[in-house]
C-alpha cells in the first residue's frame, strides 16, 4: 500500500503542471463551452496558437464540439501540431464537426506514428459517416496497436458497408478481446441474417467483455435461437454479464425466459434487479406485475426507479396511487420512473402533480415531466413548457464536452442535452391535439434558433422514445408536424 506521504509526493508534480495562468485560460474555454454558443469562438481560435499544449488541446476540442464550421481549416491544421495530444484532439474535434470535407485530412492522420492519433482519426471518420473512408480504414485491423485495431473495427461497423462486414468477420479471431468485442458490436449494426450465427458462439468466450457484446448483439437481432444460452448466462455467469443477458432476453421476448427473469428481480445485485425489471417491462410480461409492485419498496433508488417505470408497461389504472407516491420519493430516479409510467398508462388525472415537477432542481426529472405532459396532452402545461423552451438552448452537434481545470474533459448532462428537443416534441404534441397560436409562436421562435444543418439529425429525446431500436424522428419532422397542424387550424382545414 502507498503511504499517505508518498501519495502526496506523487501528486504534487501533477499540481505544478497546471499553473494558475493556464488554469485561468482553461476555465475561460470551459465557460465558452458551457455557454453553448459561438460568441466566444475568437478566444478559442486564439488559443489554438498558445504555447501550452493543454490549452491548444482544450480549444480544438471546444471548436469541434461547438460545431464552429467556419474554423474547420484551423482545426484541420492542428492535425500537424507537434504535440500528439493536440493532434488526437483535432481528430476528435473534426469528428464532432462532422464535415465530409475533412475526410482526406483524417485519412492522412490514420498514418500518424502515435497510436492515439490513429485511434481518434478512425473514430472521427465514422462520426463523419463517409463510406469513402472504408478503403483506408480496412488496413487498421492489421495495425500492431490493439487500440487502433478496435477503433478501426468500431468505425467499420458504424459505416455498415459490405467490405467492412466481411473484414469484421475475420477480426472475430483477433487475439485481443477488445478487438473481438468491437468486431461483434460492429457486426451487430448490420442487418445481415448471418449475424446471430456468427455471434452466438461468443457467449462462451473467455473474456467477459466479449460475452457482454454477444448478449447485446443477439438482443438487438432478437435471436430466439439464443434464448436457452442466454438463460444459462443468467444462471451461471458473473454479475457483469448477467445484466446484459437479461436485457437481451427482454428484447427477444421469448416467454420461456420469464421465470428466470422474475427470479433475477430478487438478485442481491441492484443492477441485476434493475435489468430484470426493464426486461419484464419490455416483454409486457403480466407475470412480473407483482414483482414490480413489490420492488417499489426496494432499498436501492435505481431499483425503485426501474420498478416504477416497469409498472407503466405492466400495471393498470389501479396503480395510480402507488405511482403518485413514487413521485414523492426523495431520489430523482424513482420520481422519473413514476412520471414515465403515468404517461405510459395515460393517467391524465396525475397531470397537475407532474406539472409541479417542471420546476424540480434535477434535470432528469424536469425532462421526464416535459415528455410526460406532452404525451398526456395536458393543455394546462403549455404556458410553462413554452417558457422553458424559450429558456432552453438547442444542442448543437455532439453532447458538449466541458474542459476541466486539468485539461481533461467531461460530458454535459445528458438530460440537459435532450431538454430542448423534448420540449419541442411536447409542445408539438399539444399543438397537434389542439392547435394554438401561443404554442405556434413558441415553436416558431425555437426553430429560428436551430442551425439549418441541425434540423435533419435525429431528435435527442428521453429514454422512452429511443429504446427498443425504434426510429427516432428528426427535429425538422417534429417542427413541421406541429407547425402544419396549427397553420391548418388557422385556415379552417
Amino acid at each position: 500500500m502507498v503511504s499517505r506521504a508518498k501519495a502526496k509526493r506523487v501528486e504534487s508534480p501533477r499540481r505544478r503542471e497546471t499553473p494558475a495562468g493556464i488554469r485561468e485560460q482553461l476555465l475561460a474555454i470551459r465557460a465558452v463551452m458551457e455557454e453553448g454558443g459561438t460568441e466566444g469562438t475568437d478566444l478559442l481560435v486564439r488559443a489554438l496558437s498558445d504555447a501550452q499544449p493543454a490549452i491548444r488541446q482544450a480549444a480544438v476540442i471546444a471548436l469541434g464540439h461547438l460545431r464552429v464550421h467556419e474554423h474547420r481549416t484551423a482545426i484541420e491544421a492542428c492535425l500537424d501540431d507537434p504535440d500528439p495530444n493536440v493532434r488526437a484532439s483535432a481528430a476528435e474535434g473534426l469528428g464532432a464537426l462532422g464535415r465530409t470535407e475533412s475526410r482526406e485530412r483524417l485519412e492522412i492522420a490514420l498514418r500518424d506514428p502515435v497510436d492515439r492519433v490513429r485511434e481518434q482519426a478512425a473514430w472521427a471518420l465514422w462520426s463523419i459517416g463517409d463510406e469513402k473512408a472504408v478503403e483506408k480504414l480496412l488496413p487498421l485491423l492489421d495495425d500492431p496497436a490493439p487500440g487502433v485495431r478496435w477503433s478501426g473495427a468500431t468505425a467499420l461497423g458504424r459505416l455498415r458497408t459490405p467490405e467492412g462486414f466481411e473484414r469484421l468477420i475475420t477480426a472475430l479471431t483477433d487475439e485481443n478481446d477488445r478487438v473481438r468485442r468491437e468486431a461483434i458490436l460492429g457486426l451487430g449494426h448490420a442487418g445481415d441474417p448471418r449475424v446471430p450465427d456468427l455471434v452466438r458462439p461468443f457467449l462462451s468466450d473467455p473474456a467477459r467483455r466479449v460475452r457482454i457484446a454477444a448478449c447485446v448483439v443477439l438482443g438487438q437481432h432478437r435471436d430466439r435461437a439464443s434464448t436457452s444460452q442466454l438463460i444459462d448466462r443468467v444462471l451461471h455467469d458473473d454479475t457483469w454479464v448477467l445484466p446484459a443477458a437479461l436485457v437481451a432476453l427482454g428484447r427477444i421476448g421469448d416467454p420461456e425466459a420469464i421465470p428466470t427473469i422474475i427470479t433475477a428481480a430478487d438478485d442481491r445485485g441492484s443492477w441485476v434487479r434493475v435489468c430484470a425489471l426493464h426486461a419484464l417491462g419490455e416483454m409486457r410480461a403480466a407475470e412480473g406485475r407483482e414483482v414490480a409492485r413489490r420492488r417499489l419498496l426496494d432499498s436501492h433508488w435505481s431499483v425503485r426507479g426501474a420498478a416504477a417505470e416497469a409498472l407503466g408497461h405492466l400495471g393498470t389504472t389501479d396503480d395510480l396511487s402507488l405511482l403518485r407516491a413514487m413521485i414523492e420519493d426523495p431520489h430523482p430516479w424513482p420520481r422519473r420512473g413514476a412520471i414515465y409510467a403515468i404517461a405510459y398508462l395515460g393517467l391524465n388525472e396525475a397531470a397537475p402533480r407532474i406539472r409541479e415537477e417542471l420546476g424540480h432542481p434535477i434535470a432528469e426529472v424536469r425532462l421526464a415531466a416535459a415528455w410526460a405532459l406532452g404525451r398526456l396532452g395536458d393543455d394546462g402545461a403549455k404556458e410553462t413548457l413554452a417558457v422553458l423552451l424559450r429558456q432552453a438552448k438547442p444542442t448543437v452537434g455532439e453532447p458538449l464536452l466541458l474542459a476541466q481545470g486539468d485539461g481533461a474533459v467531461k460530458l454535459q448532462s445528458d438530460a440537459l442535452g435532450r431538454m430542448f428537443d423534448t420540449l419541442v416534441q411536447a409542445l408539438g404534441r399539444l399543438a397537434e391535439r389542439s392547435p394554438d397560436p401561443f404554442v405556434l409562436r413558441a415553436l416558431e421562435e425555437a426553430r429560428v434558433r436551430v442551425p439549418e444543418e441541425e434540423l435533419d439529425r435525429p431528435a435527442r429525446l428521453p429514454a422512452p422514445e429511443v429504446r427498443g431500436g425504434q426510429d427516432v424522428p428528426t427535429l425538422r419532422s417534429i417542427f413541421d408536424a406541429a407547425l402544419v397542424a396549427v397553420e391548418e387550424d388557422e385556415l379552417g382545414c
